[in-house]
C-alpha cells in the first residue's frame, strides 16, 4: 500500500493504544497485551472500552 495510508494507520493505531492506556486498559478480552494485537483487534478493543464508559444514565446520551 502507499506511504501515506501506512502513516494514516500507524497514526490511528498510536491514538487508539494512548485511549486505551488512558482508561487504564492494559490487556484485551483475551489476556493479550494491547500492544501486540493486530489493528482490527485493537480496533474491536478500543470500541468496546469506548462503549464502557458512556455514561448511559445522563439524559445528553440517552438515544430516545
Amino acid at each position: 500500500m502507499g506511504i501515506l495510508y501506512e502513516k494514516v494507520m500507524e497514526q490511528k493505531r498510536r491514538l487508539a493504544l494512548r485511549d486505551l492506556h488512558n482508561m487504564n486498559i492494559q490487556l484485551s478480552q483475551s489476556g493479550i497485551p494491547v500492544e501486540e494485537l493486530e489493528f482490527d483487534e485493537l480496533m474491536y478493543e478500543w470500541r468496546l472500552a469506548a462503549f464502557k464508559v458512556i455514561n448511559v444514565e445522563s439524559d445528553e446520551n440517552s438515544w430516545f
